[in-house]
């Protein structure tokens, strides 16, 4: 499988189907607003990738780094694609390319009366599988509380905090709520 990363832009032939899927892979309450993503793609430090696979549109990621800090903020398949090992090979390359980083991500914590229980188990369990591990982290992003999986070591509260405020800009960081818990 020969995956191909490509910087997302308006005029980027993928981007109507990046916003598509997009769409539809992330709940409402966990999506940031689509033209800010794109318009901060333009910023030092924030990668939009477009992923292809063979030569055909597979999916995306959207990571934030500052520091040493690589911040996977948005990681999507394209449906036609799932269940065939192109997620894991986007990981693979993701900690390839981000090398000698801090690797990090959130995912809905495990919580029994969800309705997607199943769901998070299982995505949970592909991120340990593909070399994840637990930094024993919650953080709020918004009114939505995550579970912190990481790579190459742990990230710190005022880390995390430095790095959004980096992405966001001061008024932005204010708006939202963006924060490690207890």
């Amino acid at each position: 499988m020969k995956l191909n990363f490509t910087k997302l832009k308006p005029k980027s032939p993928d981007f109507c189907k990046v916003r598509q899927l997009y769409m539809r892979a992330f709940p409402d309450d966990e999506r940031a607003p689509f033209l800010m993503m794109t318009l901060k793609a333009g910023k030092k430090g924030v990668d939009f990738w477009s992923v292809s696979r063979d030569g055909e549109w597979a999916g995306m990621l959207y990571i934030v780094n500052h520091r040493d800090l690589s911040y996977v903020f948005y990681l999507a398949v394209s449906e036609e694609f799932r269940g065939q090992g192109v997620g894991s090979a986007i990981l693979k390359a993701a900690q390839k390319l981000y090398k000698g980083r801090r690797l990090f991500l959130a995912i809905e914590l495990l919580d029994e009366n969800a309705e997607n229980y199943e769901q998070r188990i299982s995505r949970r369990n592909f991120y340990l599988r593909n070399g994840f591990e637990e930094l024993h982290q919650k953080l709020r992003e918004g009114n939505v509380t995550y579970e912190i999986l990481g790579v190459g070591g742990d990230v710190k509260a005022k880390e995390y905090e430095a790095l959004m405020k980096n992405y966001a800009g001061a008024l932005l960081s204010k708006l939202f709520t963006m924060e490690f818990v207890d």
